[in-house]
């Protein structure tokens, strides 16, 4: 697309990537959920090893997820996103038809590529060498579909397995990636990319002098890592660390369903009053919310349901600022390769996560899993604070963000 095409409409765009984002997180990232138990039962295979084939294809999301920015970043998110349709259809119908946990695993790796190549930072980078600067809103609208990713495939998932079983679930998601998100991400998504992302030269960043651009990326990369370990950790085992309270399951369940309302609601409040604020501050309500949400939930009852909607809160908000916040402090320029790598120690971290959070959990019981997230959640804090630090204490831009 040359520099003097009209930009695409960003309704059209959103919409679609929107769509394309409930199903991509919801047959990948939350598959397992739904149907790890039943593979587990159908096939003998050790239940861990069926969860942690997720966190293998984290890892691999991880590794590749700097060479997919600076993909975006040369040719736009069109066939990057289609590559990770392609990926996750076949991943998924290895799935279904692995005959041993060898090839079932095999499955998931595939899908690391598709994970890595189509999840949220992928899209904020395509979002961002779309619109530049004025990518903001739509990536704020983008995390709002995104929000609906397990409300609406978790039933969805729980369907096709009471009516087709596990198997049956993985090629309807198979065909729905390689039959409709493929063929979206190609019709409506445009060839190539503006020459010079809009509003880039009119709203230079913010940064501050070149020499401070490394470590202000590297406090921004372990503030969004800090933050991927504790949702992560808490996505996984939330209901043991509920039930450790003296809950029923059916009681665990109700209450963590406040958790995916909280964080839609806290998005659309945001949509809604960003153009008043700096990201910054996004940032730091969301981990301020997390801070509070995870110190409510360590005191246990009367503050379960308070504690559930802060974090659910906090979270909501951190994916909005993991997509807004780079964008503000270093510009358009760069910004699909940045994204990249910064989500590369991210997704290792969430890789790694639910293994270290069992082992808490086994070794030093809810309550200690829950100490050491709260001072991770107060350490995420100085991070920011130290941001923000960087951001008044800027008096030019920088140039040039991302090494080569």
């Amino acid at each position: 697309m040359s520099r003097d095409h009209p930009t695409p409409d960003r309704r059209v765009i959103v919409t679609t990537l929107g769509l394309t984002q409930i199903m991509a997180w919801g047959s990948s990232y939350y598959l397992p959920a739904v149907i790890g138990p039943a593979v587990s039962a159908r096939t003998g295979w050790p239940f861990p090893w069926v969860i942690g084939s997720l966190s293998l294809g984290l890892l691999v999301a991880g590794l590749i997820s700097p060479h997919v920015g600076a993909a975006i970043e040369r040719h736009g998110g069109r066939m990057t996103l289609a590559f990770s349709a392609v990926c996750l259809g076949i991943g998924q119908a290895v799935l279904a038809a692995s005959p041993s946990l060898a090839v079932f695993v095999a499955g998931w790796l595939i899908m690391g590529f598709g994970m890595g190549a189509g999840l949220y930072d992928a899209a904020f980078g395509t979002l961002g060498r779309l619109y530049g600067r004025g990518a903001r809103s739509t990536i704020t609208s983008l995390t709002l579909f995104g929000g609906f990713a397990s409300t609406v495939c978790w039933p969805i998932s729980a369907l096709l397995l009471d009516a087709f079983g596990w198997r049956g679930v993985c090629l309807v998601y198979a065909a729905i990636q390689l039959l409709v998100a493929l063929s979206a991400y190609l019709l409506v998504l445009p060839r190539g990319v503006p020459a010079e992302p809009p509003l880039a030269a009119a709203t230079p960043p913010e940064a501050g002098l070149a020499p401070r651009s490394l470590p202000l990326m590297a406090t921004l990369a372990a503030s969004i890592t800090l933050s991927a370990v504790i949702s992560s950790t808490l996505s996984v085992h939330l209901l043991t660390v509920l039930q450790s309270t003296g809950l029923a399951l059916a009681a665990a369940v109700g209450l963590g369903a406040l958790v995916g309302p909280s964080q839609v609601g806290a998005r659309a409040v945001e949509m809604a009053i960003a153009r008043y604020h700096h990201p910054i501050w996004t940032k730091l309500a969301s981990v301020a919310f997390v801070v509070f949400g995870v110190a409510a939930l360590w005191t246990g009852l009367p503050m379960l349901p308070v504690a559930l909607a802060l974090y659910g809160a906090g979270i909501g908000l951190e994916s909005i600022a993991r997509g807004t916040l780079p964008l503000a402090l270093f510009g358009a320029p760069g910004y699909a390769k940045l994204m990249g790598r910064l989500a590369m120690p991210s997704l290792i971290a969430q890789a790694a996560a639910p293994s270290l959070g069992a082992l808490l959990l086994e070794h030093v019981g809810a309550s200690g899993l829950l100490s050491v997230l709260l001072g991770l959640a107060l350490v995420n804090v100085l991070l920011v604070a130290a941001l923000l630090a960087f951001k008044r204490n800027s008096s030019r831009p920088v140039r040039t963000i991302v090494p080569s």
